[in-house]
């Protein structure tokens, strides 16, 4: 008699147990998502493959992820436009919502996806080691010499998500094919042409939160219209710049602003529609100009994935030698907890982000080894003021206040 909880076997099989976690068969065959392997949740791809390895392999469906602008919003809006053009690329319905640029113009600047979209083996090992002459091997310290390779987060194995080209825009037939749904703020009319109470949600809000209510239950994303087996779809949605002054809130030009509650209602209620409907959704949001810094903490809380880019345009990183190699700092604030206690997240918090000439990629943020002889003794200063920044990546000696020269 086989012993219980394992099933008979036969012809000298291996017994197998029976006690197996079936994944398959209770979410959705969709197009262009999967399973998460941490929490069973269904998983959509950002547009950025190395975002999607830190957010633990994907945006989860029915999730909110906030991404903090950047000064000029130019890398925020980047991000925006890799998440919509993976929604088109993958078949998924897009909503587009701005109250500056014509969601038409958005979606028509949208990044082309690349023919190749994953590094070989071979290139993947000649960016991470790169170019060493015998010369550089020379200079290398001994303490640096034994350290493992610093991969790239970008260069990852996994083929979900694609890979995009920011120099060549999204191909017309595409755009046609794809079913879109837009919202633009100068065009809608207002209801009375003035904004609520402090105690009512603001007029735009409330036409917004109206018109992504319409789209995910016409488009039967929240179960009201039945659908046959292998129909189901995913609708994405986009909102750009929400609480900016276009949008006619006052959060970011005054400290007690009239419309306290407007925003943080409006997120609440599209939280609520994105639980109970195959939607996933990314707002970039201006916080940097956000008076009440009370504001900015009820933001996040009722975001499920919070992100920030620090970019180094207009700033004194710019110049500073050790952030040469990057465009700006990315900074992870919240990581869903989603059907497990504990979240997971990356396994660095020193994050930084650079636009290369077609692609824009997430990397580990590290501190190279200061040997050359054109570095002046005020660059070397600065340096040593920044290691504190990055103790955990070059060792507890680096965090002091005097720079080591080997």
């Amino acid at each position: 008699m086989a012993a219980p909880g394992y099933r008979g076997v036969s012809d000298g099989a291996r017994a197998e147990t029976s006690f197996r976690r079936k994944v398959r068969g209770k979410l959705p065959a969709i197009s262009g998502t999967r399973p998460s392997v941490h929490n069973g949740q269904l998983l959509v791809s950002t547009g950025v493959p190395s975002l999607d390895h830190i957010l633990g392999g994907g945006l989860a469906v029915g999730t909110l992820l906030l991404i903090e602008e950047d000064t000029y919003s130019t890398y925020s809006n980047l991000l925006l436009k890799y998440f919509l053009a993976e929604g088109i690329i993958c078949g998924h319905e897009v909503f587009v919502a701005s109250a500056s640029d014509s969601p038409h113009k958005i979606l028509k600047d949208l990044p082309a996806p690349l023919t190749d979209e994953i590094p070989r083996q071979d290139d993947k090992a000649r960016v991470t080691e790169g170019p060493r002459s015998a010369e550089d091997t020379m200079k290398i310290a001994w303490r640096y010499q034994n350290l493992p390779k610093l991969e790239s987060v970008s260069l990852s194995s996994s083929r979900f998500g694609h890979y995009y080209d920011i120099s060549k825009s999204i191909s017309p037939d595409l755009l046609q094919s794809a079913k879109t749904h837009s919202y633009y703020l100068p065009s809608i009319i207002p209801l009375d042409g003035t904004y609520g109470s402090s105690n009512e949600m603001a007029c735009d809000y409330l036409q917004l939160l109206q018109s992504i209510q319409g789209v995910v239950h016409q488009g039967g994303f929240d179960g009201s219209i039945p659908q046959q087996k292998g129909q189901k779809n995913i609708l994405r949605i986009g909102i750009q710049s929400l609480a900016s002054v276009l949008w006619g809130d006052d959060v970011c030009t005054q400290e007690q602003p009239h419309n306290l509650h407007s925003l943080t209602r409006f997120l609440y209620a599209l939280r609520g529609l994105l639980r109970s409907s195959l939607s996933v959704c990314v707002i970039t949001v201006p916080t940097h100009l956000i008076q009440n810094k009370a504001i900015i903490a009820r933001v996040r809380n009722l975001s499920d994935t919070v992100v920030g880019l620090e970019s180094f345009i207009g700033s004194e990183r710019e110049s500073n030698p050790l952030y040469k190699d990057y465009h700006g700092l990315f900074l992870v604030h919240k990581i869903p907890r989603l059907n497990s206690l504990i979240s997971e997240g990356p396994d660095t918090k020193d994050l930084a982000f650079k636009l290369k000439r077609k692609m824009f990629s997430l990397e580990r943020l590290h501190l190279p080894p200061d040997l050359s002889d054109t570095v002046s003794r005020s660059s070397k200063q600065d340096l040593a003021g920044s290691t504190k920044l990055l103790s955990s990546g070059c060792g507890s000696a680096a965090a002091g206040k005097k720079h080591l020269d080997f």
